[in-house]
């Protein structure tokens, strides 16, 4: 049979384009890619590089207040939310013109388009035109949900807020994941008052007890309103545009925004996966093989679709993964063990491997952890802590997990977890001269265990 493409990907996120570029330019298949949005997916138009840049210019009013308390005479006005909004939105479409030009400059074909799966070997367009493939990658990401909770319809999502016409006074967050927690962070920065409302007993929930205790601790200590075991009863608009929030508690609050930060799904619905034999879970994720293969032997999918890790890098690896199995002949199985992570709350918090009650579950531990005050926020008379924790397995020595609340956490973390993939053990870290003065020389320092398990 011959067929019009050697891949068709659906879906212009991170894992669908570097698949695509990567089949095309290093394989000579002939590939096509339909994106009905944007170019560049989650992590580039509405998750991690807007998010991180908001971030950014979240934290310059506490480096203003640094200053000052080293000498500097500083002197710091508003925020201006409608400049960095232009400048933000012109990043991005420069970003999304970046991937353009690669997937050109590779010789895939390009569609502006839906794209919906009719059999194994054939998608169909939305102006009706259809494309048949040896083989289909679904790369389609996922989205946020809101929850069943009556006037939810007046509530945002993460999408929405790098479109807000203006800043808010005050915002209501609903939910206790990283993203929640992020934003919570972003706009307290930014001047916005704050409320948060999780339902569970801690925000953060699967990572480590301690670092999520002290990032939650720390997150109140900087002015968010966290109210844990909370929900949103009901939601109404009033008559001045602002909108009326009952909550679990008893509580009854106006805000001028409430965004939900409660989950995401994976985008498979009306996608006619099902009626060609691709299997889907509960929760509407494409089930697929260690290989990313689906039940349907020409049909693939990767990234945030299938919800097993959903991060970018991950997709990346997923889809180069997929290009050796099906187009090099090299059956290559994604990685998904001790992906170091970095979630950018306020303080920032870097994890990888094990948490702690992970770790105690499997076996005997050694926990070596240290908190203080570091000196750039001391001297500054801040009265921040950060963290430095590793989790050490009794028996072998090795570092099962190694955990970090701290400025610049995230970059620590990348080149921790090369050291916690490799295997390293406590006694490695023992032996690594220290940075000194630095946050993280504590993490080859720490002699003795806190406590063990």
């Amino acid at each position: 049979m011959t067929f019009d493409y050697d891949l068709f990907v659906i879906g212009g996120g991170s894992g669908g384009v570097r698949a695509a570029r990567v089949a095309a330019g290093e394989t000579g298949a002939k590939v096509a890619l339909a994106e009905e949005d944007r170019y560049g997916g989650t992590c580039v138009i509405r998750g991690c590089v807007p998010k991180k840049l908001m971030v950014f210019a979240s934290e310059y009013s506490e480096m203003a207040k640094d200053a000052a308390a080293y000498g500097w005479d500083v002197s710091l006005g508003d925020f201006n939310w409608d400049m960095f909004k232009g400048k933000l939105h012109a990043e991005l479409d420069r970003l999304e013109g970046i991937y353009r030009k690669l997937l050109a400059g590779s010789g895939v074909e390009s569609f502006d388009a839906r794209a919906r799966v009719v059999d194994a070997h054939t998608v169909e367009l939305s102006d009706g035109t259809r494309k048949t493939a040896k083989h289909i990658l679904l790369a389609m990401g996922g989205r946020p949900v809101k929850p069943e909770i009556p006037g939810a319809d007046l509530a945002i999502t993460s999408n929405d807020i790098f479109h807000l016409e203006q800043m808010p006074k005050n915002i209501l967050i609903l939910g206790g994941g990283y993203i929640a927690c992020e934003f919570a962070g972003v706009l307290n920065g930014l001047g916005v008052e704050v409320t948060q409302y999780y339902r569970g007993a801690q925000i953060l929930r699967g990572f480590d007890d301690e670092a999520r205790g002290l990032v939650a601790e720390e997150m109140i200590q900087r002015g968010v309103k966290l109210h844990l075991g909370t929900n949103i009863e009901t939601m109404q608009a009033t008559q001045d545009g602002k909108i009326r929030v009952v909550a679990t508690n008893g509580d009854e609050t106006v805000f001028d925004q409430v965004m939900f930060a409660t989950g995401r799904a994976p985008n498979s619905d009306d996608m006619g996966l099902q009626e060609a034999g691709v299997k889907l879970g509960r929760g509407g994720q494409v089930l697929v093989d260690d290989y990313s293969q689906t039940d349907v032997p020409s049909i693939y999918a990767i990234g945030d679709v299938t919800d097993r890790v959903n991060l970018t890098p991950v997709a990346i690896r997923e889809g180069m993964a997929f290009v050796e199995t099906v187009f090099k002949g090299n059956p290559t199985k994604p990685d998904h063990d001790l992906i170091p992570t970095a979630i950018f709350t306020q303080p920032e918090m870097g994890t990888v491997g094990l948490s702690e009650e992970e770790a105690a579950a499997k076996g005997p531990i050694e926990v070596y952890a240290t908190s203080f005050k570091p000196m750039q926020s001391s001297f500054a008379g801040r009265t921040d802590r950060v963290m430095m924790k590793l989790v050490v397995c009794a028996d072998t020595r090795r570092v099962l997990g190694c955990h970090i609340v701290a400025p610049g956490a995230g970059e620590m973390i990348q080149l921790a977890g090369i050291a916690v993939k490799m295997g390293a053990t406590k006694e490695d870290f023992d032996r690594t001269v220290a940075v000194h003065p630095t946050m993280s020389e504590e993490i080859v320092t720490m002699k003795a265990p806190v406590r063990t398990a």
